[in-house]
C-alpha cells in the first residue's frame, strides 16, 4: 500500500493526493493504492501538479491501514504528517486531541 505525499509549494505544508487527485492536508483523506496500475496513475498526477508548480518534492510512501485508518509505515512519515515533533502546539497536532496524534 502505498500514498502519495508532496509538500505544497505556497506555504511547504505536507500534503497527499486524495480522491479526484485533489490535494489534501489530512492523511486520513489521502487516496491509497495497491498496485503498480494506481502508483503510475499518482506518480503521472504528481508530475503534472509538479509542473503546474503546486507542489515539490512528490513521492510515493509506505502506507497501512488500520481499524481503517491510513497510516505511515516510517517514524519520517509519521512526524510528517503530525506536525513539528519539538511543538505539539503548532502543526496538524495541535488541532486535534492529543490522543488522536499518536
Amino acid at each position: 500500500m502505498k500514498v502519495l505525499t508532496a509538500n505544497r509549494l505556497s506555504d511547504g505544508v505536507v500534503v497527499y493526493i486524495g480522491a479526484g487527485e485533489a490535494w489534501v492536508e489530512d492523511l486520513a483523506l489521502a487516496a491509497v493504492v495497491t498496485d503498480e496500475a494506481g502508483e503510475t496513475r499518482l506518480q503521472a498526477a504528481a508530475a503534472a501538479a509538479i509542473k503546474a508548480r503546486q507542489v515539490v518534492g512528490a513521492y510515493l510512501m509506505p502506507a497501512t491501514v488500520e481499524d481503517g485508518k491510513v497510516l505511515p509505515v516510517s517514524v519520517r512519515e509519521r512526524i510528517r504528517a503530525a506536525g513539528p515533533s519539538n511543538r505539539t502546539d503548532l502543526g496538524k497536532q495541535a488541532d486535534r486531541p492529543a490522543a488522536a496524534a499518536r
